[in-house]
Order: structure tokens, then C-alpha cells, then sequence
């Protein structure tokens, strides 16, 4: 591994070093924020006791009094009973007999059990479609495809040893998603790409279009003065837990943290492509390698960005038409936080990888330079 080389992941091990003390979540500290939670229970729709069509606010909607069968937890074989669409909540039921959902017991103001249908129950369905996903990249990528999988296992651990408890405690969210996204990189790069020089280049541009992120994100966030409480679950959060978490902070920790799943696309490609030109042309000095290189980029670039524009559109697409539907001026609507706050979200993003793909493209041009011109310095030996 050449002197280059070695000095990036020198810098990259600095770096993980100085943030680790302001992310480590201390092992005694106690989560006495922790408040009493009702009890889940998974259950089977036994019978339908009654079912009919009934007005609620104005709208009609199905009523149901089922029983259901209790399949986990102490309650294991009983059989309650339960309402539903009482309420006015869209997108639950009408169930059948047979169905698997999930049931809340809390309790009233006398004590007694009251129990309420949460919803279906997915994860046997989410189970066969993961499996399905597995399948088709261990079929088709093979070798890479399996390390890739192993890597994003570890990213998930990293996610849920890492940055979560670190968030959760109190930490700066940032500086925790830097930070776990410093750990989670190089371990599903390495998994699925191997460990050589085209990785550790491409990891080394990842790593600086991610800190460059992080700038943008606080930069961008201060600018519009978002809050980040444009989604129900950051005031659910604050009430639950106030003044304990940062919530503009966490907004940007999950911009940072976006950034990360789509770099290893970029990053990789521009570093394999320099390669791949050097090799066809062994006289190409780094400035014509670069510029060769960055054509392919800039094509790289276009479809990347176009890709997350419509990425964001499709995930925000209720809440795009339910502003679009009213007679309102398009600069109160783009000045709407959630509008704002996802507007936001697709630059930093797209310019962390628009950034990314000249900073690797420079970085892997030196490198294999450097190499080819250690390599052809060296005596040949006669055979």
C-alpha cells in the first residue's frame, strides 16, 4: 500500500479518534426518561361478532366487534374482545378472520384491561420480501453482492449500537452521525469492494463529501431557520422527552446520515473508472486521467441527482398534492417547513454527491500515478 494511501486512512482513523469522545454512550447511565409503556400484544381475528356500516364526523366507515385470540405474552390462549373504527383513523380494517394483528393493552381509570388494535401484523410478509431481496443479490452478485449484505448488517448494528443510544443520551446528533457514519463506511466498503487501493481512495472521497454534508446541512438548516419539528414524530419525541434531544441537530444527523447509503455508488465508480484508465493508458499523467474520468462523472452526476429529486417527490407525494391542491402561492408553499425541510434535504444530499465525484476522481488520479510510477521505477527482473 502506497504512502498516499496509508496517510488517508491515517486521517480517517484521526478523525473517528477526536469524535468518539463527545458520541460514547457511558454503560451505567441510567434511561430514567423511560416512561411506563403499554403492552403489545400479536393476536388472530377468531370471530366476528358483529360488523356494520356506521358515520363518524361525517364520513362512513366500518365498525367491528371482534375476538381475538392472544398469541404472545402472558395472556397466551385467552380470547378478547375488541371495537374498532370507532374512531375517526383511516387505513385500518375492516379485518377477517384469520388476520394477525397487533393489540395495545393499557389501562382506564378504574384499572381495567382496555385493549385496542395497533394494526396488521407485517413482519412475517417483510420477512419472505427481505428474503427474496437477499436471494437476488447473492444470486446476482455473487461474491460482492454477499459482502454487501455483511456490510449492511454491520451498518444497521452501527446504527443501532452507535447512533441511536449516542442521540438518545443526549449527545450532539451531528458529531454521533459523523461519527457512526465514519464506522459504518469503511466497514460495508471494504466488505463489498475488498480491501485495495480503489476502495480505500474511494472510502477517502466519501469520507470528505461527508464531512462537507455536515457543513452544508448546518449552514442550509440556519439559513431557512427549519426547526425540525415539520414531522408528527420530532414533536411526539420533544413531548415525550423535552429538552433531552437536540431536534434541529437530529434533523441534520439524518441528513448526514442519508448522504452515506448513496456515496458508495459514486465514489466507487469514479475511483474504478481511473483505474481502469490507467491501466488502458499507462502514459496518461493525473491531470489528463482527471479530466478523462470526470466525463464519465459529470453523466454520473446528472442521473444521480435526477434520481433523488424523484425519490424525494414519490416519498412526499400525499403531502405535494394536498398543497397543490389549494389555491395558494407557490412561494407560501415552498415556504411551508416540511416543503422547506425536504427541499433542503435533496441539496445537501445532491451536493454532497455532486462534491464527491470530483474530490474522488482527484484523489484516485494520484494515487494510481503514484503507483504505476513506483511499479515502473522498480528494476525489471529477467526471466
Amino acid at each position: 500500500m502506497n504512502r498516499m494511501v496509508r496517510r488517508l486512512l491515517l486521517a480517517f482513523a484521526t478523525f473517528v479518534i477526536l469524535l468518539a469522545p463527545r458520541c460514547v454512550v457511558d454503560a451505567d447511565e441510567g434511561d430514567e426518561s423511560q416512561q411506563p409503556r403499554d403492552e403489545i400484544l400479536s393476536a388472530v381475528v377468531g370471530y366476528i361478532v358483529e360488523q356494520s356500516e356506521i358515520e363518524v364526523m361525517g364520513y362512513s366507515q366500518v365498525y367491528q366487534k371482534l375476538e381475538l385470540i392472544v398469541a404472545s405474552g402472558p395472556l397466551r390462549g385467552e380470547v378478547i374482545v375488541v371495537e374498532q373504527g370507532m374512531h375517526p383513523v383511516g387505513g385500518q380494517g375492516p379485518y377477517k378472520v384469520g388476520d394477525r394483528v397487533y393489540v395495545t393493552k393499557s389501562q382506564d381509570m378504574d384499572g381495567s384491561p382496555v385493549y385496542d388494535i395497533a394494526g396488521y401484523a407485517r413482519s412475517g410478509k417483510l420477512l419472505w420480501m427481505f428474503l427474496l431481496f437477499v436471494g437476488l443479490v447473492v444470486l446476482i452478485g455473487r461474491k460482492s453482492g454477499t459482502g454487501s449484505l455483511l456490510g449492511m448488517v454491520l451498518s444497521f448494528v452501527v446504527i443501532f449500537a452507535v447512533i441511536l443510544p449516542g442521540i438518545s443520551k443526549g449527545r450532539d446528533p451531528v458529531a454521533v452521525a459523523l461519527l457512526g457514519g465514519g464506522l459504518a463506511m469503511p466497514i460495508g466498503f471494504y466488505l463489498a469492494h475488498g480491501l485495495n487501493r480503489k476502495t480505500t481512495v474511494a472510502l477517502a472521497g466519501s469520507f470528505m463529501s461527508l464531512i462537507l454534508t455536515g457543513v452544508v446541512s448546518v449552514a442550509f438548516v440556519r439559513a431557512v431557520r427549519l426547526t425540525g419539528f415539520a414531522s408528527d414524530e420530532a414533536g411526539f419525541l420533544q413531548a415525550m422527552r423535552p429538552g433531552e434531544i437536540d431536534i434541529v441537530g437530529l434533523l441534520l444527523a439524518g441528513m448526514v446520515i442519508s448522504v452515506i447509503g448513496v456515496l458508495d455508488d459514486v465514489t466507487v465508480a469514479q475511483a474504478g473508472i481511473v483505474a481502469q484508465l490507467r491501466d488502458a493508458n499507462p502514459s496518461f499523467d493525473w491531470r489528463q486521467l482527471y479530466l478523462r474520468a470526470m466525463q464519465v462523472g459529470q453523466d454520473h452526476i446528472a442521473s444521480m441527482v435526477n434520481t433523488l429529486v424523484l425519490v424525494y417527490a414519490g416519498a412526499a407525494l400525499p403531502l405535494l398534492l394536498l398543497l397543490t391542491d389549494r389555491s395558494l402561492p407557490l412561494a407560501y408553499v415552498l415556504s411551508h417547513e416540511v416543503v422547506t425541510e425536504e427541499i433542503v434535504r435533496i441539496l445537501v444530499t445532491s451536493i454532497g454527491l455532486v462534491a464527491a465525484v470530483p474530490m474522488t476522481t482527484f484523489l484516485a488520479s494520484l494515487v494510481m500515478v503514484r503507483r504505476r510510477g513506483t511499479r515502473s521505477s522498480r528494476p525489471q527482473q529477467l526471466l
